[in-house]
């Protein structure tokens, strides 16, 4: 009998790994197409193909705009400041929100919590033309609104004011999940901290964050990559060409009236995505260890 369960699991595993080997097959022939066209002039399927439709073709031009067009390296720059900009807030305020409405008990406390639900329901765009006139406010203000090395200050036309917008958005989100792993820590090492006499800040930092790292990691990675690949939000706000992000530059190859180079396109694209599978490479333990049993002391 035991054989017997023992040939039905390894069968079931083997019509898992199947099913799930094609349904990722669509999937990998969209990468590798991406790849064999940023080195190609034309493809077909497959297949690169020169100009006069002839197997080969391949070139390094689909690239040229690392070493001709400085501006990538502009654009690219605003969208790490603003990825990583985006990625602290979003942590911070959310860890530190997640704590509190895990731990305290104070008045509102619910119906803080439904309010942050609800508006994670609202989407973006419902609320730009609102935005817009907070962050034109914003910018009178003296070196708040305009006049911050870096991020430019937090007003209109400022990556500030972007990653401010986008944090304010983002927490909702961050706030639930964060909560969620708090509540999954046990009370006797905190407890044991706070009869020590640690304070709170000090016993969140030191004692409670160091075992949550997997949904700090998670929160990070969703934080950096919505920050990366954001486009709406910096076309919306950003109308100066220096402040802009890389999704709106690569936005600009897709003219209207001109011809697209889709090669170009997917250079582009290409370059775009490989900070985010560096980040996720580095994070990707932390990420991982969530499917592993959770955190220590967990109940």
């Amino acid at each position: 009998m035991d054989d017997r369960l023992g040939i039905g699991s390894r069968w079931q595993a083997l019509i898992l790994l199947v099913a799930l080997g094609v349904l990722t097959i669509p999937i990998i022939i969209g990468y590798l197409w991406i790849v064999i066209s940023t080195f190609s002039q034309r493809t077909y399927g497959l297949v690169p193909v020169d100009a006069s439709g002839q197997p080969g073709g391949l070139t390094l031009r689909n690239w040229s705009f690392l070493w001709t067009d400085p501006n990538i390296w502009k654009v690219s720059l605003n969208s790490l400041i603003l990825a990583s900009g985006l990625t602290i807030g979003v942590v911070l305020v959310s860890s530190l929100a997640g704590y509190a409405l895990s731990r305290i008990s104070f008045p509102g406390r619910r119906i803080f919590l439904g309010t942050t639900l609800v508006l994670h329901a609202f989407p973006s765009i419902t609320l730009l033309i609102a935005i817009f006139f907070v962050l034109r406010w914003i910018s009178g203000i003296p070196v708040l609104g305009r006049g911050i090395p870096l991020i430019g200050g937090f007003g209109y036309n400022t990556l500030g004011g972007v990653i401010l917008v986008m944090v304010a958005l983002q927490l909702p989100l961050g706030i639930w999940l964060m909560k969620g792993f708090f509540d999954q820590i046990s009370w006797d090492i905190e407890r044991a901290a706070l009869i020590d006499g640690c304070s709170r800040l000090r016993t969140w930092w030191q004692i409670i964050l160091p075992q949550i790292r997997p949904g700090i990691a998670a929160l990070s990675i969703f934080s950096f990559i919505s920050g990366w690949n954001e486009f709406l939000i910096p076309y919306t706000y950003i109308t100066d060409s220096q402040n802009s992000t890389i999704a709106a530059y690569l936005n600009s190859l897709l003219g209207d009236t001109a011809p697209v180079n889709y090669s170009q396109v997917a250079a582009v694209g290409l370059f775009q995505l490989i900070p985010v599978i560096l980040f996720f490479i580095f994070t990707q333990e932390y990420l991982l260890s969530i499917f592993a049993g959770g955190t220590k002391g967990g109940t």
